[in-house]
């Protein structure tokens, strides 16, 4: 987006000095909080050769030159630090947390960059129910508030909101919701799960909002299809353990309780790549490494990425993560 300022002032930061204190208060007490529990804080490479699956999501890529690289070899920026800190976790690392810049290309509006900060951390011994407690407790710390928690699964959600069951639910009978709800979109293709996150985030997550009792509402989503949890275990019941957390309805943290077993991911990648190229879009080169982590044994563990910025702009009172970052892509950097 080209800059839309005036030459005199493109220059100045686009949040205030209140909010830049603001954040390197969030981050101190984030670092107390993960010493307090003796969570071990690293740090792992932006690049990597290999970027994410996932199709809800795109990477950004850039070229490297050099010894060894005579002819120059294509890098991905990291969507997420997990593949490189599962491989820690493999070489025994024990519990973890790393609060890194990640990127993520087509991502912009009020609560989107292609640039942002994350907090992901992985616990050995939890399991995504217990991954949400403690999730619950920092976010509360951090926000200083009293906090009301809820937890409903993905399928309660859809048949509380809109009277769906996600699990049996056709393409058709999709679009004629999103259609009853005034939705006007473009094709989508007949991917169930791409009409399921359109219902998602422009008619139940606006419903996720509002205090309860005078405090914050915490929202967890929990137990989701399999097809919309490349990286999570699947339970008995046939449901992925994945869960995201929304507060009044910004969603701020995404979780699993992390699949271990190298056959099953590499069958989930494929996957991945054959919808992306069904819809168009480029493969991922698979990370060998990841694998080889996994096969040589991933501790049970679960994980979560939390949204920094978001997570500023909540505790900011503000409404756009223009003011809370300093120098946003919009504003031309």
């Amino acid at each position: 987006m080209p800059n839309q300022l005036a030459p005199e002032t493109a220059w100045r930061p686009t949040a205030s000095l209140s909010n830049l204190q603001l954040r390197a208060r969030l981050l101190r007490h984030i670092r107390d909080y993960f010493a307090e529990q003796q969570v071990l804080e690293v740090d792992t490479p932006i690049l990597s050769a290999a970027g994410a699956s996932d199709v809800a999501i795109d990477s950004l890529m850039s070229h490297v030159y050099g010894p060894g690289f005579a002819d120059g070899q294509s890098m991905y920026l990291q969507t997420s630090p997990e593949y490189a800190m599962k491989r820690l976790l493999a070489a025994g690392s024990g519990p973890i947390y790393q609060i890194c810049k990640v990127f993520r290309d087509g991502e912009s509006g009020r609560r989107h960059s292609p640039e942002f900060t994350l907090l992901e951390w992985y616990r050995p011994g939890f399991d995504h129910h217990r991954l949400m407690d403690e999730v619950e407790e920092l976010v509360s710390r951090l926000l200083g508030l009293d906090c009301v928690a809820e937890r409903i699964s993905y399928i309660d959600l859809f048949q509380c909101y809109l009277d769906l069951n996600p699990l049996d639910v056709d393409v058709a009978t999709l679009q004629a919701c999103a259609v009853q709800h005034g939705i006007t979109v473009s094709d989508l293709g007949h991917d169930r799960d791409v009409w399921l996150d359109l219902l998602l985030s422009h008619i139940i997550e606006p419903q996720l909002v509002g205090a309860v009792a005078g405090q914050v509402r915490l929202v967890f989503v929990y137990d989701y299809l399999p097809s919309q949890a490349a990286l999570a275990q699947v339970n008995s019941q046939g449901l992925a353990e994945r869960f995201e957390l929304y507060l009044d309805g910004v969603e701020l943290a995404n979780g699993y309780h992390e699949l271990a077993d190298a056959t099953e991911q590499r069958h989930r990648i494929d996957a991945d790549n054959e919808r992306r190229r069904e819809m168009g879009k480029s493969e991922m080169p698979v990370d060998e490494h990841l694998l080889a982590a996994l096969k040589c044994g991933l501790p049970d563990c679960a994980g979560v990425a939390l949204g920094l910025d978001r997570l500023m702009m909540c505790a900011a009172g503000v409404d756009d993560l223009k003011q809370v970052l300093t120098f946003p892509l919009e504003t031309g950097l």
